[in-house]
């Protein structure tokens, strides 16, 4: 028997700055980049063990240990043998309250970034991407959004990186901020868990000494744009590459009513790769797969995405595709929000979206990883936790008319489009797609 236990924080890579004043001392750090660093400093060196004692301690356990971050949430986790559920806890603790974090450790971690940053997957840059122009600068590009600043440590934030900018960006945002801290497991009883926590963290002492809720996340206003990435080619010749293209629209955030019907319309449109990783016929009814992946045998992907913070969210489809195909491929993509605008979707495909995300949900909550996170994230987020049966009531409750509602809404508003590739000469500007598309001038591009 198997316990997943672990802490959500309430912070990530939008509270960050690339410049921060250390109330305590005044000093001037750099913090862009940080939940980055922080989740590869997870489980290593702290102030009572060293890096090597914690792993050679987790694996005689029987556990397993992992870190991520987001740009709103960080969440450590320990997946780990129910008798030593306790031991576990005590180190997940000790990670999270006194790590080490000495200049040595952050030089190490350095270069894993740029090893990542070398061999980043496109698709990662492609969302990247969307979050930098649809969340970009105001007022003339002086003020940088938190949800417009990249999530992943950036060559230009990689040399400002130092033990001093972690250990400033953790006084800020976590050591003096209990209500931001959430215990969370599964396969554990509540009281069990209730005890590890108060052990471990019920010593942390609210203060005010570095600001309040409000300086700390400032909301960011959608205003749609342009990101073109033109990447190196493959040292690999045998590798074929392609052109990637996001077109996206902002949607309403966690706290937003619309969230349910857009993720009923996420699963609807569906897609996916031209190759069924699944076995045949997998997802092969959803409307991307049958008009684009079906329809243009060029497609290599055609797939719904949407991605949600507290105040704002994007949703949109995303595609690739030979670089001489960029144009259509773009088009393809624009022909589809605007059948979803101007027409229902049907009952069939309704009714087929709809049990599916739930089949999906309920599938993914036997998981006892996927089930400690889910409570975790619903209680910071929330400050509840909604059951399977209520998220089904509400899944079935969307009708064709919310669909709609939610799409014409968010068209209204500029698009996002982000492009990334060897070559992108034949994606369009934004500008075009907005013409498409029958609105007013767009916003801001970024290259």
């Amino acid at each position: 028997q198997v316990s997943s236990i672990g802490v959500l924080l309430d912070f990530g890579s939008r509270h960050e700055s690339d410049s921060y004043a250390v109330p305590s001392t005044g000093e001037v750090v750099s913090t862009a980049g940080v939940n980055h660093l922080m989740e590869l400093l997870a489980f290593q060196s702290t102030k009572e063990r060293s890096g090597e004692e914690i792993r050679n301690i987790m694996e005689e356990l029987g556990g397993a240990s992992f870190a991520t971050s987001s740009r709103e949430q960080m969440m450590y986790c320990v997946d780990v043998l129910r008798p030593n559920v306790k031991k576990a806890f005590d180190l997940l603790g000790e990670t999270i309250k006194c790590p080490m974090i000495d200049d040595a450790e952050v030089e190490q971690m350095k270069q894993v970034i740029q090893f990542q940053m070398e061999d980043m997957m496109p698709q990662l840059s492609l969302g990247e991407g969307l979050q930098l122009a649809g969340y970009g600068p105001l007022e003339g590009g002086k003020v940088v959004q938190q949800l417009g600043r990249p999530h992943f440590c950036t060559k230009e934030s990689l040399p400002n990186l130092t033990a001093r900018s972690v250990h400033a960006f953790r006084e800020r945002h976590l050591l003096h901020k209990p209500e931001g801290i959430v215990v969370s497991g599964s396969g554990i009883s509540h009281d069990a868990l209730v005890e590890l926590a108060d052990a471990n963290f019920g010593h942390i002492a609210p203060s005010d000494a570095n600001g309040d809720d409000a300086s700390r996340t400032i909301p960011s206003i959608y205003t749609g744009g342009e990101y073109r990435l033109q990447t190196p080619p493959n040292p690999n010749p045998a590798k074929e590459e392609f052109t990637h293209v996001a077109i996206a629209f902002e949607v309403g955030g966690w706290h937003s009513d619309d969230i349910v019907p857009t993720c009923v319309l996420q699963t609807l449109l569906g897609g996916g790769s031209s190759f069924s990783a699944g076995g045949p016929g997998k997802g092969m009814y959803s409307r991307l797969y049958r008009e684009v992946l079906n329809r243009f045998r060029w497609a290599e992907s055609a797939e719904a995405f949407s991605s949600f913070h507290s105040e704002s969210g994007l949703w949109g489809i995303s595609g690739s595709c030979p670089a001489a195909k960029g144009g259509e491929l773009t088009r393809a993509l624009v022909d589809h929000f605007q059948k979803l605008e101007s027409e229902f979707v049907t009952d069939e495909e309704l009714d087929r979206a709809r049990n599916m995300l739930k089949c999906n949900v309920l599938t993914q909550l036997e998981s006892r990883l996927v089930l400690f996170e889910d409570i975790g994230r619903q209680i910071l987020t929330y400050g509840k936790r909604e059951d399977a049966a209520t998220m089904c009531a509400k899944i079935d409750a969307v009708t064709k008319e919310d669909i709609r509602e939610v799409v014409r809404r968010a068209v209204k508003k500029p698009p996002t489009l982000s492009t990334v590739g060897i070559d992108i000469t034949k994606v369009p500007k934004v500008e075009e797609v907005v013409q498409w598309l029958g609105h007013g001038p767009a916003k801001k591009s970024w290259f």
